[in-house]
């Protein structure tokens, strides 16, 4: 063979090898696009994926406000009156000290039966607002959670200790909540 047909042969095979490589280059960047067309796509799955997220919390987020919301408005509307019930429970003490005082004076049972009458009003106007009393009673276990503790005294008795001796004041609730404690005496 002569020497031009090596160099033929020889530059044939370089662009064959160039050709080769140029295709396997452009073989290379089609399946970098590809991936890149598929990362971009998974990209864009991620971000919705992400903003469903956000939606799905901010939805729960205003799900849990309202609920909150509403519970506190009708808790409010139940003790609405707690201010003007504090105002009227000592006028509803000096009414019974009052009728007490009057069931010793056996020459005003006029005047008690009025009184009387004016304090039943009051009471049941009072209930049907939401007043209860807590009933407490000579002889009941003390509860911190339940009672106010004025003072301690020795206990009468042994069965006595750790209960309440005497009730001072009594305590009242509007609605579920505990407006007044009862002010008791408490056997030691």
């Amino acid at each position: 063979m002569s020497k031009k047909n090596k160099d033929k042969e020889i530059k044939e095979e370089q662009n064959n090898s160039l050709e080769n490589e140029t295709v396997a280059v452009e073989e290379q960047q089609e399946q970098e696009e590809k991936k890149n067309e598929l990362s971009a796509e998974e990209k864009l799955k991620e971000e919705l994926q992400n903003e469903k997220d956000k939606f799905l919390r901010l939805f729960a987020e205003f799900e849990n406000y309202k609920k909150r919301t509403s519970r506190e408005r009708i808790e409010l509307f139940k003790t609405a009156a707690k201010e003007l019930m504090l105002e009227l429970l000592p006028v509803l003490d000096d009414f019974e000290r009052a009728l007490l005082h009057i069931e010793e004076d056996k020459e005003a049972e006029e005047l008690r039966k009025g009184v009387l009458l004016i304090y039943q009003k009051l009471v049941s106007t009072l209930e049907k607002k939401g007043l209860t009393v807590v009933k407490v009673s000579k002889g009941d276990t003390f509860d911190a959670e339940v009672h106010t503790a004025i003072t301690q005294i020795p206990a009468p008795s042994d069965d006595l200790k750790g209960k309440v001796v005497d009730v001072v004041e009594k305590g009242y609730k509007l609605g579920d909540t505990i407006i007044r404690f009862p002010k008791v005496v408490v056997g030691q």
